[in-house]
């Protein structure tokens, strides 16, 4: 009886599939069943040869050798893994291995890994691409239903091997250029370079910054402050707060608008690194590990994604996660939230994978037995969808200025009228996080009432404060995480 064959990239994955595959008979480095067998390939199992292994010449660096560029890339495995990399041979070509299936991570590197394999094994059998966002056994099933060929991924597979050879080219070409030229060891990466003269740089401005003092002078009549303009000057500021010093003020103006705040987006990869970090600490590589387990564990979908939006057709699952998410967050104001799905869906916003999300299975499980961390990275998840599919945030915002000596003074005030989303973002502030980042502090501030334009204060207090500029911030991971897709890092690009 004629098989297929699934490569899964981890033995955990493997084993989701063959529950749903009924491949139960445990072999050495695979499962079978009746109709196909699953195996895995233990993340990457192939690399690209060094350069000796091209030519003996290359064993001794020498400057006038470079550039090195291969005319045929050669592939070896690696020699932990070779073990498995053989089982995979032998398995890719059984006779009664009709297919094979790759089921390695739906993503740019899961297609380079099988691919490798595929090569170094001779294999020449037709290839189906189970490509899948979740790892629920529905979503499993529903994958195998709607397989499509290889080739229709060729495109994303040849990004991959064009991203890795940019890697051994920039990487060892350079690391010789340097080393050579310099008789010192210096490493040179695709990655690491830019990312180190990122850091150089921002090193060089902290370590050079003077501060620079600027003043502003503030009236108030007991109820209302006003505050002047940035004054360079010290001897100006002072001169200001003298001459305002018991004097009246008249109010020259006030506006009142209704403004409004609309949700964030949900959680792409970046933008979950870079919360986590501000949150509660965590790295992005943390947070990324964490992320994968949780993908696994059937908790959250597929982790490595550009996008923050879901496809039409996911509408009526996000509804129904929306829904059952008092179950994960019974501590949010549910009635102050409101939602709206629609602002969610983006079809031409969604590439290979959709936004991250919790599962219909996270639900169900509940996520009392986590650790604290991956808990803390769940309830980040979920307080985003509650958030993004909420009500915008509706406020009054009072502009006041005030004429005092012939200088202009002004303040602003926002007063909340419809929370909205704001509701959940600032339950889940106070219930999970104990350090509360110094940037998400918002403070709401209301205008007196009472006050008109053209009435008189008098007499106004005039007070000059002294202020500083400050350095620029360290580089920290969440900065990286900001700034790392223009100039090409992904979590799991090589140096």
């Amino acid at each position: 009886m004629s098989k297929f064959l699934v490569i899964a990239e981890k033995p955990s994955v493997a084993q989701s599939y063959a529950k749903n595959l009924s491949a139960y008979k445990k072999e050495d480095g695979y499962l079978e069943g009746e109709s196909c067998i699953v195996s895995w390939c233990l993340g990457h199992l192939a690399e690209y040869a060094q350069p000796e292994e091209y030519d003996p010449k290359y064993e001794k660096w020498q400057f006038d050798d470079l550039p090195i560029l291969p005319q045929v890339w050669k592939l070896k495995v690696s020699r932990d893994k070779k073990k498995q990399f053989d089982v995979l041979k032998s398995l890719m070509n059984r006779a009664d291995v009709d297919y094979l299936v790759n089921g390695c991570d739906a993503g740019r590197e899961g297609e380079l890994i099988f691919q490798r394999v595929y090569d170094l094994a001779g294999c020449r059998k037709p290839v189906k691409r189970l490509w899948i966002s979740s790892m629920e056994d529905t979503a499993i099933r529903i994958g195998f239903q709607t397989m499509k060929g290889a080739e229709e991924y060729r495109n994303i597979c040849m990004a991959a091997v064009c991203r890795a050879q940019a890697d051994w080219l920039i990487g060892m070409n350079g690391t010789r250029a340097y080393t050579t030229c310099y008789f010192k060891r210096l490493v040179v990466g695709r990655v690491q370079t830019p990312t180190l003269a990122m850091l150089a740089e921002r090193q060089d401005k902290i370590e050079h910054f003077q501060k620079e003092a600027f003043y502003k002078v503030a009236l108030t009549d007991g109820r209302l402050t006003v505050v002047s303009e940035n004054i360079a000057n010290e001897e100006a500021a002072d001169l200001l707060a003298s001459l305002c010093m018991d004097s009246e003020a008249v109010i020259t103006q006030i506006k009142r608008e209704q403004k409004k705040a609309f949700p964030p987006k949900l959680y792409d990869l970046t933008s979950l690194q870079r919360e986590a970090n501000r949150y509660f600490g965590y790295t992005a590589k943390k947070t990324l590990d964490m992320l994968q387990e949780l993908y696994e564990e059937k908790l959250v979908t597929y982790p490595r994604t550009d996008s923050q939006f879901v496809t039409e057709d996911m509408g009526d699952t996000v509804e129904e996660l929306v829904g059952k998410m008092p179950v994960l967050l019974p501590f949010l104001d549910y009635g102050q939230l409101g939602h709206n799905i629609t602002r969610v869906i983006n079809n031409a916003k969604v590439s290979d994978h959709h936004a991250i999300l919790p599962t219909k299975e996270a639900v169900e499980k509940g996520i009392s037995d986590l650790t604290a961390d991956k808990k803390n990275l769940m309830m980040l998840v979920c307080q985003q969808l509650v958030q993004a599919t909420g009500e915008e945030y509706q406020y009054e915002q009072t502009d006041i200025m005030v004429k005092c000596q012939g200088h202009d003074f002004t303040a602003r005030g926002k007063v909340p009228v419809q929370m909205g989303f704001k509701a959940a973002g600032n339950a889940f502030k106070n219930q999970c996080v104990k350090a509360k980042p110094e940037e998400e502090t918002e403070k709401e501030t209301s205008i007196p009432y009472g006050y008109e334009e053209g009435m008189t204060l008098s007499p106004v207090k005039a007070e000059k404060t002294v202020h500083f500029t400050s350095p620029p911030k360290p580089f920290n991971d969440v900065i990286f995480c900001e700034r790392k897709e223009w100039i090409g890092i992904e979590e799991r690009s090589s140096a």
